[in-house]
């Protein structure tokens, strides 16, 4: 192994570690009830909603299988330990990905937009890149968004993202001038266009528009027909 690859896979484990310790953490703020990187004067964007109902029922069902499991298990004690600790990580797996969502949610600053993917990975843009912001409620089909199929939850050389909650993305963020994102694996993208989701879309769409506005002093511009509106 060459000494470029064994730094690739040294800077991809210390990321995975890093994610683990993310959702990690955000079991205690979830516990305490607060959320991560929200500062005063800055607006929340929640988007948690869409996945609760799917994230409950799987650790519901999670629960009820490790309880099983230890009962089957009782005359094999070695493998009923191992059994336990591993459904009692998934459980907190489950806990952790929906807490992750619930304290790290979308902020809109004075001059920027922080979208994040629970713990996974975020990107900010700037207010002043932002070309146009427009309700769009899109479910992509097998991972994939837009017409040429290569838009996936991961980012493409597209250069769009699509940051969804539930199987949908309600959001659509086009930019002037491409913003930078890092996948989970370390790989950096181009974006110029930004999917996701809010449980408030047209709210977050109202308020990032207002937020440009207040940014650059100048009057609304008209972002085009919105999609889905009454």
């Amino acid at each position: 192994m060459s000494r470029g690859e064994a730094g690739r896979k040294n800077g991809m484990v210390r990321r995975l570690l890093a994610h683990e310790g993310r959702w990690l953490a955000s079991l205690v703020w979830w516990v305490a009830r607060r959320r991560f990187g929200v500062a005063a004067g800055e607006r929340a964007l929640p988007y948690a909603a869409a996945q609760s109902a799917l994230v409950y029922g799987l650790t519901f069902v999670c629960v009820v299988e490790t309880a099983g499991v230890h009962v089957m298990l009782a005359d094999v004690p070695v493998a009923r330990a191992a059994m336990l600790v591993v459904d009692v990580y998934t459980v907190l797996m489950l806990l952790g990905f929906q807490a992750a969502a619930v304290t790290r949610p979308h902020v809109l600053g004075a001059d920027h937009l922080l979208l994040r993917d629970g713990a996974r990975r975020e990107i900010r843009i700037p207010l002043d890149r932002i070309a146009s912001v427009r309700y769009d409620l899109r479910f992509p089909r097998d991972g994939k968004d837009g017409k040429d199929g290569k838009d996936t939850g991961e980012g493409n050389d597209g250069g769009v993202w699509a940051l969804g909650v539930g199987g949908q993305t309600s959001v659509t963020v086009e930019l002037t001038v491409p913003v930078v994102g890092v996948r989970l694996s370390g790989r950096r993208d181009q974006v110029r266009t930004v999917r996701f989701h809010a449980d408030d879309a047209r709210g977050a769409v109202a308020a990032v528009r207002a937020a440009r506005v207040a940014a650059e002093g100048r009057t609304p511009a008209v972002d085009g027909p919105v999609a889905g509106a009454a």
